[in-house]
């Protein structure tokens, strides 16, 4: 007779054969379970060219059996002994590969179950609410937990200031809750409504555990996202117009960071916006920004300002130089709508080595430096006429910036910008803003946020030109001003 090791062993190979796994997926679940033997290792054994030490083989039958379990089948593997359970250190590592492998083959509207099924790995109860395209409101994705949800107010609930600033703690409605800051990478997506058992609610561990399942949630909503209509259906709030559909589908991720800069944007109004569009592209050594804003505010500018910037786009990744990119603008412009059709617009380009920044204003409204909590500078030297126009004069501008500085780009929607009493907000109240602002250390994406409200505010809740700002934050130092999880 066979000893009794060796034929649990021979019932995890049958039942490994009957599971469905691979190789690789029995080998991910069995490290994420504690497992310690390398790939090969396992893969020998399945092959029965090796032996593992009982716990080792333990942690391959509890894996099969899950599997089998989840399947419904009637195969099981047998234990050489009792079962080891997984410890509590290991727990965030499984639920990520649970997230993982749920997402590969999922909808949009199936993401609150790969999120439910994970956090029930962790012990905890989520709901994802996902914030709306003018960052007013958060909106609780539908799922089994987000039953009879209200939409909660950026400005003004617990869950916003978590959206705006970092991982926030409540014991309303007889729970003990965290609100943690859903993002991807640097790109705010929403927050996280975490139901914690009281007596857990300050293990440091947990925390931890709950930023990991965050942070994946944000790139997961980023990525499944654009397999279809769902998560855009509940982030637009409004009906939006075509040339804002056209702007949208061109504009880049809102915000961008490395450890060596941070760049973010804001266009409004975002259901209605028309000849208003800007560009990023972030390397390890370098940084390019573009603004346009095309004359008029319909369709027919949406389609300028696409042109603008899809050519300067193209020019960009071929290599060519800032003065190129502005003549490969200027001839888009001109080769397609003929005269009478201009853009507005900014390039810039910065050494994230060495903070040297070369740029030029194309009858746009002069880029600000931000240093020390002060305007220091307008930047006048770059310069040619309007995309559009011929050309006599080209000159691009030169600037040293100093670590910390934060370049200020913007339309003359917000300088232009009118109140009742028909007083312009001018680059005045945009300096004053900005110096505020940088006195209260808030993040990147935050002031470009409450810049537009401010704007919008100024004209009471209307705007009568696109308003679209653009902040690029250098550092030689690591980032820390786009992202805090926790109160400082």
């Amino acid at each position: 007779m066979a000893p009794a090791k060796d034929r649990a062993a021979s019932s995890v190979v049958h039942a490994f054969t009957q599971s469905g796994l691979s190789l690789d997926e029995l080998w991910l679940l069995y490290f994420c379970v504690g497992g310690t033997e390398g790939p090969a290792v396992l893969a020998d054994f399945v092959a029965g060219k090796a032996r593992l030490e009982p716990d080792e083989q333990d942690l391959v039958a509890q894996v099969v059996n899950e599997r089998l379990e989840a399947h419904r089948t009637r195969h099981r593997a047998a234990y050489t002994g009792p079962l080891r359970t997984t410890s509590r250190s290991q727990e965030p590592l499984a639920a990520m590969v649970e997230m993982l492998r749920g997402s590969r083959l999922t909808s949009p509207d199936g993401l609150p179950g790969v999120l439910d099924a994970a956090a029930d790995m962790l012990g905890v109860q989520v709901v994802l609410y996902v914030v709306d395209y003018t960052s007013s409101v958060l909106v609780a994705f539908p799922g089994a937990h987000a039953v009879e949800r209200s939409r909660l107010e950026v400005d003004s609930t617990l869950a916003g200031r978590a959206f705006r600033h970092f991982t926030v703690e409540s014991t309303e409605r007889g729970g003990a809750r965290l609100w943690v800051p859903v993002a991807d990478g640097v790109v705010r997506v929403g927050v996280l409504e975490v139901t914690v058992d009281p007596a857990r609610i300050q293990e440091a561990a947990l925390r931890e555990h709950i930023q990991l399942l965050a942070q994946l949630a944000g790139h997961l909503v980023t990525v499944v996202g654009r397999h279809g209509d769902g998560i855009d259906r509940l982030r637009r709030q409004e009906g939006r117009s075509v040339a804002a559909e056209l702007v949208w589908a061109l504009l880049p991720p809102l915000t961008t960071g490395t450890d060596k800069v941070v760049i973010t944007g804001r266009v409004e109004p975002n259901n209605d916006v028309g000849g208003d569009v800007f560009d990023v592209a972030v390397s390890e050594h370098s940084a390019d920004v573009a603004i346009f804003d095309a004359t008029g505010h319909d369709l027919g500018s949406g389609l300028v300002a696409a042109t603008a910037l899809t050519s300067y786009r193209n020019a960009r990744r071929e290599g060519r130089s800032l003065f190129a990119q502005a003549e490969a603008v200027d001839r888009a412009v001109s080769d397609q709508f003929g005269p009478g059709s201009y853009v507005t617009g900014v390039l810039a380009h910065l050494d994230l080595d060495t903070g040297h920044l070369r740029y030029l204003a194309a009858g746009h409204p002069y880029p600000l430096v931000l240093r020390d909590r002060h305007v220091v500078r307008s930047l006048r030297a770059g310069r040619r006429p309007l995309f559009g126009i011929e050309a006599t004069e080209l000159t691009v501008g030169e600037e040293r910036l100093e670590p910390g500085d934060c370049l200020v780009l913007f339309t003359d929607g917000i300088t232009e910008a009118r109140n009742a009493s028909k007083v312009m907000f001018g680059t005045s109240g945009l300096v004053e803003f900005l110096e505020r602002e940088a006195a209260l250390a808030d993040s990147l994406p935050e002031i470009a946020r409450t810049l537009c409200r401010t704007v919008s505010t100024w004209q009471n809740g209307m705007l009568s030109d696109d308003c679209t700002v653009l902040l690029m934050h250098w550092t030689r130092d690591s980032q820390r001003v786009f992202t805090r999880a926790d109160p400082p």
